[in-house]
């Protein structure tokens, strides 16, 4: 099929195999295509949290030893360069486990102590897990009900549902992904958290699949707590961090209780130390931090056009596979960012899964943590395709080929 060149063929200057080679893990030839579940981590990050652990290993904010210095000064530093990264203040920026234990968090420290008998919560029918059943079970607790923003043909959100369902006047809470992680789209949360503000309501975005691919700013967002993975955008696992509004930072009460969370502490009560530090109870993930820092450095370093270089090469992956004879290819291909979820017909997507790392490709298959959405589209499992602005569009063929090749064994 004939096709203009776009910058995934090079036409706009970029390269992706500079971007490849800071990845050691990739010099085997491995396909990687599970970046939405994973990214890699490129050298510079390894050689951080290496460097940490070498000549830096100590608690932070605990001792006054050199080392003990150098880690408090390494681990909030880490804290500084994620605040700008985002568009938000130290103060205000929580180091978590990640995207899962930052949303949690939210809701054990402040959103259950909000939430009454008739009390509203919205949810999207595209959140993943993650930010679906810790609201669920905040309403079973409390007695709220939770209510589901659906989804427009095209994949995006249904904001009209949203807006007349806010009028009702018991909306407390809106929690909303940024980027599916099945469908590839990019909500309008700054439309979300203007019908949630008009009503009083809070809104918490769920950003982990946004912040390797676009701009972020919590303040242009306008929503009140903002929840991410360092795993999904070139750092460690085990680290994340929650953005949240000072003054709701400030109400919001610890859930995990421990050493150097406190101001004081007597027989009977305790003081909780100053926001972001109250909820970071034991000793934190130090290393991780660090690496979460040489995380957003490696992005905000990557050249102009690796964005654009990641979006071309799933569209072209999406309308490569929706050629196919039996292959439905979901979401809307405008406005794809970085995946394409996509189902083949008569073959289970992990046997497509499988046939494909057969030939040294790597992809998700199942249900993506987000089964209250597939039952919306009508299936139990999808195959799914993510990318990185190191893959090329001679990946992209290897996955189609690879498809190809899982029809003709097992269709």
């Amino acid at each position: 099929m004939e096709r203009k060149m776009t910058v995934a063929d090079g036409g706009g200057g970029f390269d992706p195999g500079g971007v490849r080679r800071d990845f050691s893990i990739l010099e085997s030839g491995l396909v990687w295509l599970d970046n939405a579940a994973t990214t890699q981590r490129p050298d510079g990050v390894l050689a951080a949290m290496e460097r940490f652990y070498r000549r830096q290993n100590a608690n932070p904010r605990r001792s006054v030893h050199r080392l003990g210095n150098e880690a408090t000064q390494a681990f909030e530093s880490a804290r500084e360069r994620v605040a700008r990264f985002i568009g938000g203040a130290p103060e205000e920026v929580v180091f978590t486990a990640g995207t899962t234990a930052g949303i949690n968090l939210v809701v054990g420290g402040l959103a259950e102590e909000e939430l009454g008998e008739g009390d509203e919560v919205w949810v999207s029918a595209a959140e993943h897990h993650s930010n679906w059943v810790p609201w669920q079970q905040a309403v079973l607790r409390t007695g709220a009900t939770l209510k589901v923003i659906p989804l427009r043909e095209d994949g995006r959100l249904e904001l009209d549902v949203l807006r007349a369902g806010v009028l009702r006047g018991r909306t407390k809470w809106v929690a909303v992904t940024w980027v599916s992680n099945v469908l590839g789209l990019e909500n309008d949360v700054a439309a979300v958290a203007q019908i949630a503000r008009d009503v009083g309501a809070r809104v918490l975005v769920d950003g982990a699949q946004g912040v390797a691919h676009l701009p972020v700013n919590v303040g242009r967002m306008g929503c009140d707590f903002f929840a991410f993975s360092g795993h999904k955008m070139y750092g460690p696992m085990g680290i994340g961090a929650l953005w949240g509004r000072g003054e709701l930072l400030a109400e919001m009460t610890p859930t995990v209780f421990g050493g150097e969370m406190i101001a004081r502490v007597d027989d009977g009560e305790s003081v909780w130390a100053e926001a972001p530090w109250r909820f970071e109870g034991g000793t934190p993930h130090v290393a991780g931090a660090v690496g979460l820092g040489a995380a957003v450095d490696w992005l905000q370093g990557l050249p102009e056009g690796a964005h654009e270089h990641e979006a071309v090469l799933a569209r072209v992956a999406a309308e490569r596979l929706a050629e196919l004879p039996g292959v439905k290819v979901w979401g809307a291909q405008e406005g794809r960012l970085s995946l394409v979820s996509f189902s083949v017909e008569g073959i289970h997507p992990h046997d497509v899964a499988q046939v494909l790392d057969d030939r040294g490709v790597a992809i998700r298959a199942g249900h993506l943590c987000a089964q209250p959405l597939l039952r919306r589209l009508g299936v139990a499992a999808v195959a799914r395709a993510s990318f990185f602005p190191g893959n090329t569009l001679e990946e992209v063929e290897r996955l189609v080929t690879g498809v190809k090749a899982a029809q003709e064994l097992l269709a």
